[in-house]
C-alpha cells in the first residue's frame, strides 16, 4: 500500500514539473526563434547597407574601419592608428578607409592636422571619420563600481551606434574594445581583427585580487575584507571568461609585446592567429640629436613621457623625484628639474594634472616640477634632446613607446620592473647595458642619484647602447608586420 502511494506521489510530482518544463521550453525555443529572425533581417539590412557604402562609380570599393573613440588623443596607441592606416593606404590606395571616433568637439580636417603635429604623420589618401555621439558610455568616471563590466557593456551599444552609420568589409579594433568585435563580426558580417595594446584584464589583475594587493583599481576598503576580496575575484573570473569570448571571435589578432602576448594566449586562446607586432617609434626622428656629453650643464632635466592616466602612476615619479632632491646628491651639483609631459584625453585628465600639482606643492617641490600638457612634437624632441634621464612608472606597462622614445634620443631611461619595459624594451643590447630598472619610491631615487652619479663617459656608453638596440621598433619595421599580419583580413 506504502509502495503504491510512494509510486503515485512520484508520478504525481513527474506529471507537475513536465506541466511546468514544457510549456517554458516551448516559450524559450519561440523567443530563440524570434530572436534568431530578427538578428537575421538586421544581418541582411546591414548587408545591403556595407553595398551601397562600398560602391563608387559603379565599382566596389573594400572598406576598412577603425574603432578608435579616442583618435584625436596624443598617446603611442593613436600613433599606432595613424602609422597603420598611412601602410595600409601605401599598399592598398584604391580602398575606403574609415576611423569611428567620439571626438565630435573637433573636424575630421583638425584631426589630422593634430596627428602630424604630435606625431609628423600625414596621410596619403582621405579618411572618413565616423563621429559617434555615445563615448561617455565608455567614460570609466561614468562607472564607479563594477568599471571593467560597466565600459564593456557601455562599449557594446558604442559600438552599435558605429556599425548603425558605416559598415565596412574589414573591422579593426585598434583601442581594446574586444566586446565590439562579435557584433560587427556576426551581424555586420566584417572580417575582423584586433591590435591589443593591453588586456582589459590580465592574470596579474587577478593576482592582485587574490593576494589582497591594493592598486589603483583594487581598492583598500576590498583588499581587508575577505568576503569582497573572494566576491571580486569571483567576478573578475566571471568577466576574464566573457572577455576571452569575446576576443575569441578575431580573425586576426596583433599585440604590442610579450608581455601582452601571454595574456592574450592565457585569455583568447587563439594562438594560430596572433602574433607580436611592435608599435611604431619615431626612432629615425630621434637619432639626429647627439650623444657626445657636452660640459655639465647648469640645470639637468629629467623628462617622462606618458598620457596623464592613472595607471601612469605619476605621482610615484614626484615624490621619488622629491626624495632624490632631499638626498642632496652631491655628485650631481646641477640643479635638477622634472619636466612631466603628456596628453589630457578630457577633464578627468585634466583634474590628474591638478592634482599632481598639489602634490608637488605638498612636497615642496612646485618649483622644481613642470608640467607640458599637449605639447607639439617639436617641444617634445626638444626636450628630450636636453633630458640626461627618462623616467617611467607604469606598473605592468604593455609596452612603452616613451621609453623607446627616450632611448632613441639618448636618455639613460628608468623605467618600472615589470611588463613590457623589462621583457623587451630595457634588455641587454649585445650582452651590454641599455638602462635601468626599479620598483619602489626609494628604488628610483637612488637609481637616479646613481645615474647622475656616472661619469659622462660611462652614461655615454649605455646611451650609446639603448639607440642601437632600438631600431627594431622603428615605423618601417611596424609597417612589415602590421601589413603582413592583416593581410588575410584584406584578400
Amino acid at each position: 500500500m506504502a509502495a503504491a502511494r510512494g509510486a503515485w506521489l512520484v508520478g504525481e510530482l513527474l506529471r507537475f514539473f513536465y506541466s511546468l518544463f514544457v510549456p517554458g521550453l516551448i516559450v524559450c525555443g519561440i523567443l530563440c526563434v524570434c530572436v534568431a529572425v530578427v538578428l537575421w533581417i538586421i544581418r541582411l539590412l546591414l548587408q545591403k547597407k556595407k553595398k551601397s557604402v562600398s560602391s563608387k562609380n559603379g565599382k566596389n570599393q573594400m572598406v576598412i574601419a577603425f574603432f578608435h573613440p579616442y583618435c584625436n588623443a596624443g598617446g603611442g596607441g593613436e600613433r599606432v592608428l595613424w602609422c597603420a592606416l598611412r601602410a595600409l593606404q601605401k599598399k592598398y590606395p584604391e580602398a575606403v578607409y574609415a576611423v569611428y571616433t567620439g571626438d565630435t568637439n573637433v573636424t575630421g580636417e583638425q584631426i589630422l592636422e593634430g596627428a602630424f603635429r604630435r606625431f609628423n604623420i600625414r596621410l596619403s589618401h582621405p579618411v572618413r571619420f565616423v563621429f559617434l555621439r555615445k563615448r561617455y558610455l565608455v567614460e570609466d568616471s561614468r562607472y564607479p563600481h563594477f568599471t571593467l563590466l560597466g565600459q564593456s557593456l557601455g562599449s557594446i551599444f558604442l559600438g552599435w551606434e558605429a556599425l548603425m552609420q558605416c559598415v565596412p568589409d574589414v573591422y579593426i579594433d585598434s583601442m581594446g574594445y574586444a566586446f565590439i568585435l562579435p557584433l560587427f563580426k556576426y551581424l555586420g558580417g566584417c572580417r575582423v581583427g584586433s591590435y591589443v595594446h593591453y588586456p582589459t584584464i590580465s592574470t596579474d589583475m587577478l593576482a592582485v585580487v587574490r593576494n589582497q594587493n591594493v592598486g589603483f583599481n583594487n581598492a583598500a576598503f576590498i583588499t581587508r575584507n575577505p568576503v569582497l576580496s573572494q566576491a571580486k575575484l569571483i567576478y573578475y573570473h566571471l568577466f576574464a571568461f566573457l572577455y576571452g569570448l569575446a576576443g575569441s571571435c578575431s580573425d586576426t589578432v596583433m599585440v604590442n609585446s610579450s608581455w601582452t602576448l601571454n595574456h592574450i594566449l592565457s585569455l583568447w586562446k587563439v594562438g594560430d592567429c596572433t602574433s607580436v607586432v611592435y608599435p611604431p617609434c619615431d626612432v629615425q626622428t630621434f637619432l639626429d640629436i647627439p650623444l657626445d656629453e657636452e660640459e655639465p650643464p647648469a640645470e639637468r632635466l629629467l623628462v617622462s613621457i606618458g598620457q596623464f592616466r592613472p595607471e601612469k602612476n605619476h605621482p610615484l615619479q614626484i615624490r621619488a623625484f622629491a626624495k632624490l632632491l632631499s638626498k642632496k646628491v652631491a655628485e650631481s651639483p646641477a640643479a635638477l628639474k622634472l619636466v612631466l609631459i603628456g596628453g589630457c584625453r578630457n577633464k578627468d585628465d585634466e583634474l590628474r594634472v591638478n592634482q599632481l600639482r598639489k602634490l608637488t606643492e605638498e612636497l615642496g617641490v612646485q618649483g622644481d616640477v613642470e608640467f607640458k600638457v599637449n605639447i607639439p612634437f617639436d617641444e617634445l624632441k626638444k626636450y628630450l634632446s636636453k633630458a640626461t634621464i627618462g623616467l617611467h612608472t607604469m606598473w605592468n606597462e604593455h609596452f612603452g613607446i616613451g621609453i623607446v622614445e627616450c632611448m632613441a634620443a639618448g636618455t639613460v631611461i628608468l623605467a618600472h620592473n615589470s611588463g613590457g619595459p623589462k621583457l623587451d624594451i630595457v634588455v641587454p643590447h649585445e650582452g651590454d647595458i641599455t638602462g635601468f630598472l626599479a620598483e619602489t619610491e626609494e628604488g628610483y631615487a637612488d637609481t637616479m642619484a646613481h645615474i647622475l652619479s656616472l661619469s659622462a663617459e660611462e652614461r655615454l656608453r649605455i646611451r650609446s647602447n639603448a639607440r642601437a638596440s632600438v631600431s627594431r621598433f622603428s615605423d618601417q619595421e611596424f609597417e612589415t608586420t602590421f601589413l603582413s599580419s592583416v593581410e588575410k583580413l584584406l584578400k
